[in-house]
C-alpha cells in the first residue's frame, strides 16, 4: 500500500499520555461533575503565576489571540489552548487536502490520528515555551539564569499537557462538550462578568471610580449630587466599561441566540423501512463559530508577525506597508496605526468610524470576505460538505424525500454551501456590529461565547431527553 505518515506515530503511542475511554456510558450527573472539576482546574491554572518571571509588562505579542486561546499572560495558562487548536487545524488541513491518508472507518487509523494530534500539541507546547523564554518574554535569559529558564519551560510544558488531557477526557465522554469550547467560553464570560462587577477602583482625575460597570452605576448615583449627570456618566464614560457596553453585549447575545434557531429542514426517508420519515436540519450557522475563529486566528498571526517585523526593521518600507505599530495612550501595548494590519483591526468606536471612513469600509470588506471564504473552505476541510453528507445518508440507507439517490448530492450542494457562506457573512456582520457598539469582550469573543453556550444548551437538552427516554422505557 506504500508509505503512510501515520505509521511514524506508532512508536510514540506507548509513551504518549492517554485518557482511557469509559467502559460504559457515563451518567449525566457524573458528566456534569467531571465538567465542573475540569473547569475548576482550568480556572486555578489561569490564576497561578509562573514562578521565576522577572517581568511581563512589555507589549504582549499574543494580545490579539488571547480571546480565542483561553489564555492568561504570566500564568500557567500562558498558551491556553493554542497547542491543541494549532495541532488540530494542521492535522485537519492535511487530512482534508489528502496530504496524509486517514481511514476514519478503521479504529487503528482513528487512534493514530488522535495520537498524532496529541504528539504535535505537546511538541508545540514545548517549542512555544522554549521560544518565549529564550526571546526574553519573562525577562533577560542572562539575568534569569539557566536554572530559572529551564524551570519556566517545565512549568509551561506540564501545564500544556494537563490542558491536552483535560480536553481529551471531556471529548471521550467523561464530560460535556470539549475542553476547547469550555475554556474559551469560560474565559470570555469571566471577562464580561469582571468588567460588569469588578470592585477595583481607578482614579482618572475625576475621583475614584469602580471598574465594574454595574457597581460604578450605583456608586455614581450615590456620590454625585446631579443624578442625571451621574446616569449619563454611567452610560457614556470612555476610559472604563460603561452600561452602554453592557447593554450592547446583552443585545448581541440575544440576536445570536435568535438566529441560532434559523434552519432549513430537508425531509428524509428510510430506504429500508417503509413509512419511516424524519427531517435533516441545516442550520443558518452551518459551520458554527469556525469562520470567526479562523478569521481571528488569521488576523492574530498577521498582527504578531507585523509587530515583530516592525520592532526589528522600523524604517523598512515594506515592513511599514505591512503595519506601523505605536503604544496606545501611554500604555506598553502596541497597536497598528497604518498599513495592512491597521485595516484588519476594527475601529475603536463609532466616532472613529466617522473620522476614518476608509478604514471602516476596508475593514468591513475584509471581514465579510474572510468569514464567507473561510466558512466555505471549512466544508471541504472538515468533511461536512454536501458530498460528505450525501455519502453519510447513503451509508445509513436514507434518501431525501422526492429525490432519487443519484440526485441527492445535487440538492445538498444547492443548500449546504449557501448556508455556509450566508452564515459566515452574518457572523461577520454581527462581529462588526458588536465592535462598533462597544460590546464587552469584543465581537469575536461574544460570538464565540454565545455559539459555544448555545451548543452546550443543546447538549444538555439532548442528554435530558435521552435520560427521560430511558426512564420511560424502564417503567
Amino acid at each position: 500500500m506504500g508509505f503512510r505518515f501515520l505509521t511514524l506515530i506508532k512508536p510514540f503511542m506507548a509513551v504518549i499520555p492517554e485518557v482511557a475511554a469509559p467502559d460504559r456510558k457515563v451518567a449525566f450527573n457524573q458528566k456534569v461533575l467531571w465538567t465542573v472539576i475540569t473547569l475548576l482546574i482550568f480556572l486555578v491554572l489561569s490564576q497561578v503565576p509562573l514562578y521565576g518571571i522577572m517581568s511581563s509588562d512589555s507589549s504582549d505579542p499574543l494580545y490579539w489571540m488571547r480571546v480565542i486561546l483561553a489564555s492568561n499572560r504570566g500564568t500557567l495558562m500562558e498558551f491556553g489552548i493554542t497547542p491543541i487548536i494549532t495541532s488540530g487545524m494542521i492535522m485537519q488541513l492535511l487530512a482534508g487536502a489528502n496530504l496524509i491518508a486517514v481511514d476514519y472507518s478503521l479504529r487503528e487509523d482513528r487512534a493514530l490520528f488522535s495520537g498524532a494530534q496529541k504528539l504535535f500539541a505537546m511538541l508545540i507546547t514545548f517549542g512555544s515555551a522554549t521560544v518565549a523564554v529564550i526571546t526574553g518574554q519573562y525577562g533577560d535569559p542572562k539575568n534569569l539564569g539557566p536554572g530559572i529558564c529551564l524551570l519556566l519551560i517545565i512549568q509551561l510544558s506540564v501545564a500544556g499537557v494537563i490542558v491536552i488531557l483535560l480536553d481529551e477526557m471531556l471529548q471521550k465522554g467523561y464530560g460535556l462538550g470539549s475542553g476547547i469550547n469550555l475554556f474559551i467560553a469560560t474565559n470570555i464570560c469571566e471577562d464580561i462578568v469582571w468588567k460588569s462587577l469588578s470592585p477595583l477602583t481607578v482614579n482618572n482625575g475625576r475621583g475614584p471610580e469602580f471598574e465594574g460597570a454595574i457597581i460604578a452605576f450605583f456608586h455614581l448615583l450615590f456620590v454625585r449630587s446631579n443624578k442625571f449627570k451621574a446616569l449619563w456618566e454611567a452610560f457614556t464614560r470612555s476610559s472604563l466599561p460603561n452600561l452602554s457596553n453592557l447593554v450592547a453585549t446583552v443585545l448581541v447575545f440575544a440576536v445570536v441566540i435568535y438566529l441560532q434557531g434559523f434552519r432549513v429542514e430537508i425531509p428524509i426517508k428510510s430506504a429500508r423501512f417503509r413509512g419511516h420519515r424524519a427531517a435533516f436540519p441545516i442550520k443558518l450557522f452551518y459551520t458554527s463559530n469556525m469562520p470567526i475563529m479562523l478569521q481571528s486566528a488569521l488576523a492574530s498571526n498577521v498582527f504578531m508577525i507585523s509587530q515583530l517585523l516592525y520592532r526589528s526593521f522600523p524604517d523598512n518600507l515594506l515592513v511599514k506597508l505591512f503595519g506601523v505599530w505605536e503604544p496606545y495612550q501611554g500604555s506598553s501595548q502596541f497597536f497598528p496605526t497604518s498599513g495592512l494590519a491597521y485595516y484588519m483591526t476594527p475601529p475603536r468606536s463609532f466616532v472613529n468610524t466617522l473620522k476614518d471612513p476608509i478604514h471602516f469600509v476596508l475593514y468591513v470588506a475584509y471581514m465579510l470576505t474572510a468569514c464567507a471564504v473561510l466558512s466555505r473552505t471549512w466544508l471541504d476541510v472538515s468533511g461536512s460538505g454536501p458530498r460528505d453528507v450525501a455519502r453519510e445518508l447513503r451509508e445509513q440507507q436514507t434518501v431525501i424525500a422526492g429525490y432519487r439517490d443519484t440526485s441527492m448530492y445535487k440538492e445538498l450542494k444547492r443548500i449546504i454551501p449557501t448556508a455556509a457562506v450566508v452564515g459566515g457573512v452574518i457572523i461577520g456582520i454581527l462581529s462588526i456590529s458588536a465592535d462598533l457598539l462597544g460590546a464587552i469582550g469584543s465581537g469575536t469573543g461574544i460570538l464565540l461565547a454565545v455559539t459555544i453556550i448555545y451548543n452546550y444548551f443543546e447538549t444538555f437538552a439532548k442528554e435530558q431527553a435521552e435520560l427521560g427516554g430511558v426512564g420511560v422505557a424502564g417503567m
